[in-house]
């Protein structure tokens, strides 16, 4: 037995429905500083040689950062 039910209803409605908040103004508030960011930025974003340098410096670190995780994750698991 298949029982379906089709509700139309606004994400607004359906946040008010569970009782979530309402959480637009954050989204303003996290919007406005992204675009500060990128305004800030734009001239990484127009070149790309500079782009590939910021992104492949940080792309080492953070894989650094998951290597060491791992490692941790392996060394807890052995002990255990």
């Amino acid at each position: 037995m298949k029982i379906s039910i089709d509700i139309d209803c606004t994400p607004a409605e359906a946040r008010a429905f569970f009782g979530l908040p309402d959480l637009t103004a954050v989204n303003e508030v996290v919007t406005e500083a992204l675009k500060v960011r990128v305004q800030e930025n734009i001239d990484t974003l127009s070149d790309p040689v500079r782009f590939w340098e910021r992104a492949m410096a940080t792309s080492g670190q953070s894989f650094d950062a998951m290597q060491a995780a791992f490692g941790q994750a392996m060394k807890a698991a052995d002990k255990g």
